[in-house]
């Protein structure tokens, strides 16, 4: 025989073999499901923390005008600069000397502005050749006139003139030309005024930028020493502070160097480097050794590629496309974020100059010259990507000798963009956020130019934009916006699953993009994919959080999406099967119309608020919670009121009280917003209803149900005061009633059961049956409200007021916290208001009715509210003050409030009688509070995190896979080293005390953690975890459940992997803890909580909640003091299933089939144990009653395995074992009378027995007594009260008990065998 198989000798001596291995048919630590892991469990319900975004650039410049001032004095050398022989004579690629010097120095002037042209075509150009100081005062200012806010530029060759002065000033000529003229520095700044850009093409031209510093620096000093700034500043722009950081300076050199005379170079380096950049970047490539390796290259062939510096299809456009990606990588790379975005992304002239002038900076250092700047710029000649750009040359410049000998020859197009994007594909796979950012990133921005690349490109760049919102700020920040926004006008459909990913995440991190889509109409492209049946689910769904980004808090964009058909398109797809699809298009829909009443009446004209009805009850929870969040936003809007929306607004309210009884959190707090926006549409009404609640609370105070006795079932019989005046009978107690009562069919009627209902109160928090049902069947009935039907005939609209605050209420007593607050605040301000509007108030005819249009109209609309219950008499309870934290007013006798008497000619949506408002007397009505939560912000964060990447958890490089795999291994070990205890345990003796303490409170539940050392005990509201092993408590949980209930049920959930602490008490709440294992409380988080049952009856001796957890189905079974067994489906977070039980008595112990899923076993108070089959219809579902027992049941188990049989204990002390077919048991044990406690190892053939006598007894299943713990007087003797509650370890052969004395004790089988 194994050592894994037990065995039991049955009555007829046969022995069963095998019952306690290990079921085949359960899954693996690693096939098992983990409960409540989605995202809504594990993260906080807010948005992300948007950083604010530094790339949109605060105010964009343009240079509108352009001052070229060229001192060449042609022919005459400058008396202070020696030049070499020969030496470098081109000024703009002409040599001045071959002409007349006035038509040299007009044509130099010429060729200049067309070179600037090229950048800058649309500026307005003025030359002045060889000036004076006047002329360049003229020109100056006249320029900053016409230019205003703009930027102007100043370019100045000094190459005829002086070189510049310490003292700051540069030279220019007298009328005559025979004298130098100094120009003040500090006079040209006056002149050009900001902002501006200088270009100073001269020697020393370093020392103008200090000069102009100083001067600046002077400027700032004497602004904020004088109030007065009159003349001192330049005309037009007097208010402005003249700063450096207004104006940017360009120098050839440095302030102690000369120019380069090299006779091979034009003598205006720095000026060709600036303005025709590919042409000195090839001339100066030729004259280096390296083109050696070009054979039979010359200058002049180079002067003569072929091609245009604006077509990229040629080899001179992509050389030039070439040397723009490389340039602009430089720089990103370099400059700070800051200066990038000033100098190359603010002015595309200035732009262009900063590309050009790092290619001089390379150029000119070759030569032992230093181009200076303001903003000054890190040494950028050594980058590794000139490399890059060397190697582009070479490949290029190696087809120059054929493609000029062939006409017919081409050329091949340059790899360069290729490798690039393949480099960016290897840093991708490598990517994070504190690796450094890759440098190809501005080269993939230039692809997106070329037809050829821009797929690969896009696909590349998505995948960047997924690593997080860094990317997307890194990809914002180079540039990306423009090119992606010019992109959404291309027709390929190629693009769009690749334009639409990269829009979902720009959008998820920087929502005001929405007006530039708007404004570029992108919103139609976004439309159209939408709109596309043969787009994948996946990309819609994009498609769809891209136009709720549009229209969210954005009127315009609210509009354009109206225009476009976006709620009809979002309406046809609502059943598709894509979940995230389905939670987007409610999302959407919602914000479409919020607060744009437009938007609602077109989507009451196709019945949107009844489509959105399916969603609903949707499987996933966030789609139910959209659906509610749009329902709520087209509720909420504070239009004028017509009888039309009226009635489309009460039918929704009362579709939506169902609601309050979901599984999930999240979809109960939509709710409450969307009540409050209910709630603040017909405040008056709802003040009525409240205060007729009240009122009638206050009244049935007064018929006090009294105990009178207690039927067999466990029900206690009760009989009414009528006016309260009539004391309880001796011995008897007062019933815990709390809500409506119901009769069970007595034969007296003056005694009836106590109460099936309870509503409102601390210990239970759910909607009376009755006004369950009420719900379901008006929620049915308004399922189609058309503008012709009226909703009279159907329910009164007080009913419908009646069910919302109902729901509220249940909703201000709900388990979580958050949804608790949430409503107090609305239920709050309606009590408040119903207070200030008790006072007695004179009623008059009102004899002006209207009915306002079915659909909405340009003519005002009267503000029409159907009638309300009457006010007179009410006087204000403690109830309604505003700290409201306490028990909420329950309802009674019938559910139809009554109308005032109106007229019976009065139309349904009238008014009826006003009242005659005395404002001196009456106080203000309180303002009912405004709520919102962060759903949707919190749904944009899907977006804005990695959808790519693997989760975490499957990565098997990550350090949470490493921990779980290590959590497996090691329960595996505690099951493998338990098979040796449970094979001995049938004839082992049970009673070594490994481990006593004293609990805070009486055990109420124990259980053992099936893989760690440690025990969780749960008393009346809290939970001790204790270490069994080593004897000290590990942390303590306060479960938060009403003082006036008490922890009746607890389970671990996920116990294989990371483990929940699951917690019920008896007002049928459940709560789930994580990091209950912290030692402080603010470690401790709430995963979920909800009323797993309602309508709980208060019983003397009930049961409160009991639960049985299924781990590989996610299937929570509650019953107890209720008529019903409710099946939950934990990752729907919903209920599944309702059975009736049939007892006239709570249910005390559940458990049911894990493996075959069908069979549910249900112990019940009247001592019957009821079979019930899943998988028949709830009326069909019970299958078989089992009647032996005498006492109340006190525990049912299912053994494992196809022929396991069920075991049953009851109060009247006998254990009987049943075969499932059958209704008579196959065997009982009689064990000990009082029996308060029992328990059956799963895998072991022991059952441990607790009693009222102080003792625990140990069988094995064929009766044997194992052993027996007493309790014994004496020093050493063991102390046991009453047992309240004892387990045993599901793998360990361990005994857990707890005892009314509040001890808590675990035994383990003795050394030595029985």
């Amino acid at each position: 025989m194994p050592c894994n198989s037990l065995w039991y000798v049955t009555m007829a001596g046969e022995v069963d073999i095998g019952l306690y291995e290990e079921d085949e048919s359960e899954l693996g630590d690693r096939q098992l499901p983990i409960a409540f892991n989605e995202a809504r469990h594990k993260e906080i319900i807010e948005g992300s923390h948007c950083l604010t975004q530094t790339w949109r650039m605060k105010e964009r410049m343009k240079t509108v005008s352009v001052a070229l001032v060229m001192c060449l004095n042609v022919g005459v050398d400058p008396p202070d600069v020696v030049k070499t022989s020969p030496c470098a004579k081109l000024e703009c690629w002409i040599d001045p000397l071959s002409m007349s010097p006035q038509k040299a120095l007009e044509t130099v002037g010429a060729n200049l502005q067309k070179q600037y042209e090229r950048w800058q075509p649309r500026a307005r150009y003025k030359q002045s050749l060889d000036p004076t100081v006047d002329e360049v005062k003229k020109l100056c200012t006249s320029l900053r006139r016409n230019a205003k806010e703009e930027r102007v530029l100043f370019h100045y060759n000094g190459h005829g003139v002086p070189r510049p002065t310490v003292n700051g000033e540069i030279w220019v000529f007298n009328k005559s030309y025979t004298q130098y003229i100094p120009l003040s520095v500090y006079d040209l700044q006056t002149w050009m005024g900001s902002p501006s850009i200088y270009v100073y093409d001269c020697t020393n031209g370093g020392i103008i930028l200090e000069s102009f510093k100083q001067f600046s620096q002077q400027r700032d000093h004497e602004m904020a020493s004088t109030s007065s700034n009159g003349n001192q500043w330049y005309a037009g722009n007097s208010n402005q502070p003249l700063s450096t950081k207004h104006c940017i300076q360009l120098a050839a050199c440095s302030a102690n160097e000369l120019l380069p005379m090299n006779p091979e170079l034009p003598a205006d380096l720095f000026t060709s480097c600036l303005t025709t950049p590919i042409k000195i970047a090839l001339r100066w490539y030729v004259l280096q050794r390296t083109s050696q390796l070009v054979p039979r290259l010359t200058l002049d062939m180079v002067d003569k590629i072929p091609g245009q510096l604006n077509d990229r299809r040629t080899l001179l456009g992509e050389l030039n496309w070439i040397f723009t990606a490389i340039t602009d990588t430089i720089a990103w790379n370099i400059l700070p974020r800051e200066l990038f975005q000033k100098l190359f992304r603010q002015d595309l002239l200035v732009a262009s100059l900063f590309r050009n002038f790092l290619l001089a900076e390379r150029i000119m250092r070759s030569y032992n010259c230093t181009p200076t700047s303001c903003p000054k710029l890190p040494p950028t000649y050594q980058h590794p990507m000139w490399q890059a750009w060397d190697l582009a040359l070479d490949l290029c410049l190696r087809q120059i000798p054929d493609v000029n000998d062939d006409d017919n020859a081409t050329f091949e197009h340059s790899p360069f963009f290729a490798e690039q994007l393949t480099a960016f594909e290897v840093w991708l796979g490598y990517g994070f956020e504190d690796r450094r950012p890759p440098e190809q990133l501005p080269i993939v921005l230039q692809v997106l130019l070329s037809q050829v690349h821009r797929l690969r490109a896009l696909d590349l760049l998505g995948k960047f934009l997924d690593l997080g919102p860094w990317a997307v700020s890194l990809a914002l920040s180079v540039g990306i916006f423009p090119y992606v926004l010019k992109l959404l006008q291309s027709s390929a459909r190629e693009l769009r699953p690749l334009l639409v990913f990269i829009w979902a995440k720009i959008l998820a991190v920087d929502s005001s993009c929405q007006a530039d889509l708007v404004k570029d109409n992108g919103h139609k492209y976004f439309l159209s994919v939408l709109s596309d049946p043969y787009m994948p689910a996946e990309h819609r769904t994009m498609a769809a959080f891209v136009l709720s980004m549009i229209v969210n808090d954005y009127r315009q964009g609210q509009e354009a999406a109206l225009q476009g058909s976006v709620i009809a398109t979002c309406l046809e797809q609502l059943s598709d099967k894509n979940a995230l699809l389905r939670q987007w298009l409610g999302l959407c829909l919602g914000k479409v119309w919020t607060n744009f009443d437009n938007a609602r009446w077109c989507g009451v004209r196709d019945s949107a608020h009844e489509k959105l009805h399916i969603l609903l009850l949707d499987s996933v929870a966030e789609v139910r919670a959209s659906a509610v969040f749009a329902l709520g936003t087209f509720i909420s809007n504070s239009c004028e009121r017509s009888d039309h929306a009226t009635n489309i607004d009460l039918g929704v309210g009362i579709n939506l009280v169902a609601v309050a009884q979901d599984g999930s959190p999240l979809v109960r707090k939509e709710l409450t917003v969307a009540f409050c926006g209910l709630v603040h549409q017909f405040d008056t009404q709802f003040a009525a209803v409240a205060a007729q609640v009240l009122e009638e609370e206050k009244s049935k105070d007064k018929m006090t149900p009294i105990v009178t006795a207690e039927a067999p079932g466990g029900w206690n019989l009760v009989t009414q005061s009528i006016d309260g005046s009539l004391a309880p009978p001796s011995g008897m107690r007062r019933s815990s009633s709390r809500g409506n009562f119901k009769g069970l069919g007595t034969s007296n009627s003056s005694t009836v059961l106590s109460p099936l209902l309870s509503y409102g109160s601390a210990s239970s928090a759910s909607i009376e049956s009755g006004s369950s049902v009420e719900s379901s069947t008006s929620t049915d009935k308004l399922r189609r409200v058309g503008s012709s039907t009226s909703i009279s005939g159907l329910m009164t609209f007080n009913n419908v007021y009646l069910s919302v605050w109902k729901a509220l209420l249940q909703l201000a007593a709900d388990p979580y916290p958050d949804v608790a607050d949430m409503a107090k605040k609305i239920v709050n301000s309606v009590k408040l208001r119903a207070c200030v509007g008790a006072k007695p108030k004179q009623v008059v005819k009102n004899t002006n009715s209207q009915s306002a249009p079915c659909s909405p109209t340009n003519k005002p609309t009267v503000n029409i509210h159907p009638g309300t219950p009457p006010q007179n008499g009410l006087v204000c309870s403690d109830d309604m003050s505003p700290m409201y934290g306490g028990a909420a007013p329950g309802t009674a006798g019938s559910s139809n409030v009554q109308l005032l008497q109106f007229s019976r000619h009065r139309k349904i949506f009238d008014k009826g009688p006003t009242h005659i408002e005395d404002k001196e007397e009456e106080p203000s009505s309180p303002h009912i509070t405004s709520l919102s939560t962060e759903f949707f912000q919190w749904s944009c964060r899907h977006f804005a995190q990695p959808v790519m990447r693997l989760a975490e958890e499957t990565d098997p490089e990550s350090k949470a896979h490493h921990r779980r795999e290590f959590r497996f291994n090691r329960n595996e070990k505690v099951r493998s080293q338990a098979r040796e205890e449970q094979s001995r345990a049938g004839f082992s003796r049970l009673d070594d005390q490994i481990f006593v303490n004293r609990n805070l409170g009486i055990p109420s539940v124990i259980k053992f953690h099936p893989n760690e050392s440690y025990l969780a005990v749960a008393d009346k509201e809290s939970v001790s975890i204790w270490d069994w092993e080593h004897g000290t408590k590990l942390s303590y949980l306060r479960n938060e459940n009403p003082k006036s209930t008490r922890i009746t049920a607890m389970n671990f959930i996920n116990a294989h992997d990371l483990t929940l602490l699951m917690c019920g008490a008896d007002d049928g709440s459940i709560r789930i803890w994580r990091n209950y294992m912290q030692e402080e409380s603010r470690g401790k988080e709430l995963v979920t909580a909800f009323q797993a049952l309602s309508d709980m009856i208060p019983l003397t001796r009930g049961s409160g909640l009991v639960a049985e957890w299924e781990q590989q189905t996610q299937t929570l079974i509650a019953s107890g003091d209720v008529r019903v067994i409710r099946i939950w489906d934990t990752h729907k977070e919903c209920k599944s299933l309702d059975i009736p039980t049939g007892a006239d008595s709570c249910v005390t112990s559940l458990a049911c089939d894990s493996t075959r899923r069908s069979l549910l076993i249900a112990g019940c108070g009247d001592g019957t144990v009821r079979l019930f089959d899943r998988r028949l219809a709830p009326t069909e579902c019970r299958v078989m009653t089992l009647r032996e027992h005498t006492g109340r049941v006190v525990k049912v188990h299912l053994q494992k395995g196809a022929d396991g049989k069920i075991i049953s204990s009851s109060t009247g002390g006998d254990i009987r074992f049943w075969d499932p077919r059958f209704t008579e048991s196959v065997r009982v044990l009689p064990v000990l009378q009082g029996l308060t406690a029992m328990d059956i190892h799963p895998r072991a053939d022991v059952i441990a027995c607790g009693s009222v006598s102080q003792s625990i007894s140990v069988f094995n299943q064929s009766g044997d007594n194992l052993s027996t713990m007493k309790y014994y007087e004496g020093f050493l003797g063991q102390r046991i009260g009453t047992i309240s509650c004892l387990a045993f370890h599901p793998y360990s052969v361990k005994l857990a008990v707890g005892s009314t004395d509040s001890f808590v004790s675990v035994y383990a089988t003795s050394s030595k065998k029985s």
